[in-house]
């Protein structure tokens, strides 16, 4: 600690001795540095204020229906990259700053200058930007603030355009590439249903559950054709054990069931198959079955009546009922219709198997055609899929488009241009009192460079330190009367100096802020 404290005190006693250089560079310094604060030019500064509106009634309304863009994402990226090379160069030619410029160094020089220059601040929530720059020309500032402003609200809206035209561009390319895809696609379909015609179902069934259908059919028809045969059967035995003669006398009224109307029974026997088919698939309630129903009790009706007639018709002819018996003739009438029953359940039972044949023998290829058949409709189904997507997106853009023309973002001019009546730099009562400061950091750093450039030795400790070789003695200096007069009248001048440089300092702030006060 002792060492250090004998340290510092060498250093002090070194810097005393080098006082009076100390207060030469701060004299210097401080004329020097208050000569240039008030040289510089004076800065005016203009600013503008702008409220960014992207809130309208009509966005909400239009959600869903219309792509929106982040507009607020849109203006914060355009704030922050307003202040580009390119935009620089159009604000100079729109302010007029490139008339005094002759090279290409020169106009890279002001561009650069102005975009360290030039301040965009914004509030993110409120989303109010303002732009500040300042000059020595209070006109050309508030030009170059004007310009700007016109940038900022002409770029917005120019790359909105933009971007509208090329999306409504890109989508109607890729619309018209889905066109010709989907038109492959049918024309592949159209070809695949031609050559697979015949194997095509109904009603959305596959081959399979058709197959089995005309199965069913095919069965039914057989029970049927079973069915006619036994009664044909049945006619011949009854035909065989008929009288076809009896007399005359011994008609009687007979029953009318069990005899056959061929024109009627044959509307009766469609009916009901009609019939059987409706209830498959409808209740007994649906109005095509009550009505199926209705008509045929007015068949059997008519077909009563019409057997009546007939009955009533041959009574009354003598030779008729005299030579025929009128049950003989009903039977041979009711075999030819059964017989003509069974040849067209045949020919339907043939049809049928052939037709159930043809199936049986293509069912090997039905999960080949089956599988490609899915595989077109897959492709057709994603290309109609993405075209209809497409076109929505489209109408969503031209939509989007003719909405943000009329509902777009909305640029208010809070504070238009304007310049401040007064300089806002350079601050010349913050700067002086630091040019004081940095003219007595400057005097006090030349004196203890010159301590340290030549040093003077105030004991013999330090000078056998520094030099390394043995101290025989020391000689002490008597200081005198005169002497001493002198050091005092020295130490008196130093601080006058000293003193005066403080004063002349303090009368010019003086000066400074009368001045200041006196201009308001």
């Amino acid at each position: 600690m002792d060492e250090l404290l004998r340290q510092a005190t060498a250093m002090l006693r070194g810097m005393w001795k080098r006082r009076w250089l100390g207060v030469g560079v701060a004299w210097i310094v401080s004329v020097a540095s208050v000569a240039l604060v008030l040289l510089m030019p004076d800065k005016y500064e203009a600013s503008a204020r702008i409220y960014v509106d992207t809130q309208s009634i009509l966005r909400p309304l239009m959600s869903g229906l219309v792509t929106q863009p982040n507009f607020d994402q849109q203006i914060m990226m355009l704030s922050r990259t307003l202040i580009s090379r390119p935009n620089v160069d159009k604000l100079i030619r729109m302010a007029d700053l490139d008339l005094k410029v002759q090279t290409k160094a020169e106009r890279d020089t002001l561009a650069e200058d102005l975009m360290s220059a030039l301040k965009i601040q914004n509030t993110t929530r409120d989303n109010i930007y303002t732009i500040v720059f300042r000059d020595s020309n209070p006109q050309q500032a508030k030009r170059v603030v004007q310009s700007l402003v016109s940038i900022f609200v002409e770029s917005n809206l120019g790359d909105t355009r933009r971007d509208a035209e090329s999306a409504k561009k890109f989508l109607e390319e890729q619309i018209k590439t889905y066109e010709k895809k989907l038109e492959e696609a049918e024309s592949r379909l159209k070809e695949f249903k031609l050559r697979n015609l015949n194997l095509q179902g109904s009603e959305g069934k596959d081959h399979l559950t058709r197959m089995g259908e005309l199965g069913g059919l095919l069965e039914q028809a057989r029970l049927e054709l079973r069915e006619a045969q036994e009664s044909r059967d049945a006619l011949k035995h009854q035909i065989v054990g008929e009288d076809p003669v009896v007399q005359s006398d011994t008609v009687a009224p007979e029953s009318v069931a069990g005899v056959s109307v061929p024109e009627i029974d044959g509307r009766i026997d469609a009916m009901r198959r009609n019939l059987d088919a409706m209830l498959q698939r409808f209740t007994d309630q649906h109005p095509d079955v009550v009505s199926t129903r209705r008509l045929i009790k007015e068949l059997e009706e008519q077909k009563q009546q019409e057997i009546i007639a007939r009955r009533k018709t041959a009574l009354s002819s003598p030779s008729t009922a005299a030579s025929s018996n009128p049950v003989y003739q009903q039977l041979k009438v009711a075999l030819s219709e059964t017989e003509a029953r069974v040849a067209a359940l045949q020919t339907r039972v043939s049809e049928y198997q052939s037709r159930y044949d043809r199936m049986k023998a293509s069912i090997n290829l039905v999960p080949q055609i089956e599988a490609e058949f899915a595989q077109l409709n897959r492709d057709y189904d994603i290309n109609k899929k993405n075209y209809e997507q497409l076109v929505q997106r489209r109408e969503s853009a031209t939509m989007g488009s003719e909405m943000d023309s009329t509902a777009g973002v909305d640029f208010r001019l809070i504070d238009p241009p304007r310049v401040s009546p007064k300089p806002v730099a350079p601050n010349r009562t913050l700067l002086l009192p630091l040019t004081l400061l940095l003219s007595l950091a400057a005097g006090i750093l030349s004196t203890f460079a010159a301590s340290q450039i030549r040093p003077v030795f105030f004991d013999s400790r330090s000078l056998r330190e520094e030099c390394g070789l043995p101290l025989l003695g020391t000689v002490s200096m008597l200081i005198n009367e005169d002497s001493k007069r002198r050091e005092k009248r020295d130490l008196l001048r130093f601080l006058g100096a000293c003193v005066a440089l403080v004063a002349i300092y303090g009368a010019g702030l003086v000066v400074l802020f009368v001045f200041s006060i006196r201009s308001v």
